[in-house]
């Protein structure tokens, strides 16, 4: 499968756009215009960078590049300028596809660069399987780089579905990642249009610009919907489809968004940059069903030591690196390093098992602590963290984003009222020792909550 082709070969694309805040474009024109020779002979069989500030700048890009060069690099925006000089190096890049916003000058001095607007001219004259390298999204440290295959990417995606007539999708996500990556092969390989988000834009702008834009499909991580839930823009977009995924769906923003969109067919997503897609429940509650765990249709979920491993052709294929540690394990499973709990029927997520907070010896999974936090009527979004303890080593601090309207004029009571209403719902050493009310939350350029400790 090379994309380029497939669009060709699939015809039907009069009508059909990319757009960002700033542009719409013909899909048709994308893909079916004019070729520059040269320049795709400059790029055949290389491994390339590809650093560019915009999404509508990486989707051409891409489009052109799949089938052309070896290995496709993406750099996901907002990066210190050290990760991306080491996506760099573990892709072995040969030449950077970049522009000003995505690579300044004097950034990899020693790599050569063609500007992207030449690169978006490229296309393959003989196809060639190219290797799509994606940083991970963690929310702690430098991302690693994983090597997929384009078909493994698509894995997930019913291709041979026609779309809806109609259908627009759009994401929170941006295309470099994981999550967005996936939306923009759902739209490209349908085929169908896509509206793209910008980090710079405010939620509110996004929401008035995918109403505008007639949006019937939508994603984002369950922080990006509670950002979105903030908004009085939300009520203007009317979507067929809402789907979660990156981060545990608790209860609250399920109930919530099903609240906001009645009409809507819901669904929250497993999936990881390593693991692929695993599965997607729509029945509106948090966790999954364990009949999902054993083999079906070409994917396998097992349970090991209270973590979910994934093997599938969906799953990447390696880390790359100079000294990568394996992706996978011998019998072909991969650690999503995912903790989950069995209670009757279901399985529930607990968090990462790298983010554990160790307090006293006992152990607390924060977001576990966040679902909790987040049923208190008066609380909109939250994190919780480890405030260091002499006695301890740590105890439990949740910051909060209060909702709007709330009577937040006496703060000692509200936050003790947070306590108590923990206090039935947890074990005592999960319990937060105290809250804390901010603004806002920080994110991810992924979409998730960032809790390394500053």
């Amino acid at each position: 499968m090379i994309l380029r082709e497939t669009l060709l070969a699939a015809g039907g694309l009069e009508g059909l756009f990319l757009s960002d805040p700033r542009e719409k474009r013909d899909l048709a024109g994308i893909v079916g215009g004019p070729r520059d020779a040269s320049v795709s002979e400059r790029l055949a069989g290389k491994r390339v960078l590809l650093a560019v500030g915009g999404q509508m700048a990486a989707a051409r890009a891409m489009l052109a590049l799949d089938g052309l060069v070896a290995r496709l690099a993406l750099v996901p925006p907002g990066l210190a300028p050290e990760h991306v000089a080491r996506i760099a190096s573990d892709s072995e890049a040969e030449i950077a596809v970049c522009d000003a916003d995505g690579l300044p000058e004097g950034d990899l001095p020693g790599l050569p660069r063609i500007a992207v607007e030449a690169a978006a001219q490229a296309a393959a004259e003989k196809g060639q399987e190219t290797e799509w390298a994606l940083a991970t999204s963690g929310t702690t440290g430098a991302p690693k780089l994983v090597a997929h295959t384009l078909d493994g990417l698509a894995g997930g995606i019913n291709t041979a579905a026609a779309p809806e007539p109609g259908t627009v999708w759009s994401t929170f996500y941006d295309i470099r990642r994981y999550g967005g990556l996936q939306v923009f092969l759902r739209a490209m390989l349908a085929p169908a249009s896509l509206v793209l988000s910008d980090r710079h834009e405010p939620v509110r702008d996004y929401l008035i610009r995918a109403s505008e834009r007639q949006v019937t499909h939508i994603l984002g991580t369950p922080s990006h919907w509670r950002l979105a839930l903030m908004s009085n823009a939300l009520s203007r977009l009317a979507p067929r489809y809402v789907r979660l995924s990156g981060e545990i769906a608790d209860q609250t923003v399920l109930d919530l968004l099903r609240a906001a969109f009645p009409e809507a067919r819901m669904a929250h997503a497993y999936a990881s940059t390593e693991g692929g897609v695993g599965f997607t429940v729509e029945d509106g509650c948090e966790g999954f069903p364990a009949a999902l765990i054993g083999a079906r249709a070409g994917i396998e979920i097992a349970v090991r030591d209270d973590a979910l491993y994934v093997r599938s052709g969906r799953t990447g294929r390696r880390y790359l690196g100079a000294t990568p540690e394996p992706l996978m394990a011998e019998d072909g499973f991969v650690d999503t390093g995912d903790l989950v709990e069995r209670r009757g029927e279901r399985y529930h997520f607990l968090g990462r098992r790298s983010g554990v907070i160790n307090v006293g010896g006992a152990k607390v999974q924060p977001e576990e602590v966040e679902a909790v936090v987040n049923l208190h009527s008066s609380v909109s979004m939250s994190r919780v963290r480890a405030r260091p303890n002499p006695i301890l080593g740590a105890v439990v601090e949740a910051e909060v984003v209060l909702r709007a309207g709330t009577d937040a004029t006496d703060p000692a009571a509200l936050k003790k009222a947070i306590i108590a209403h923990c206090r039935p719902r947890l074990s005592g050493h999960k319990v937060p020792a105290s809250v804390r009310f901010v603004e806002d939350l920080p994110l991810t350029s992924g979409g998730k909550l960032v809790r390394r400790m500053p």
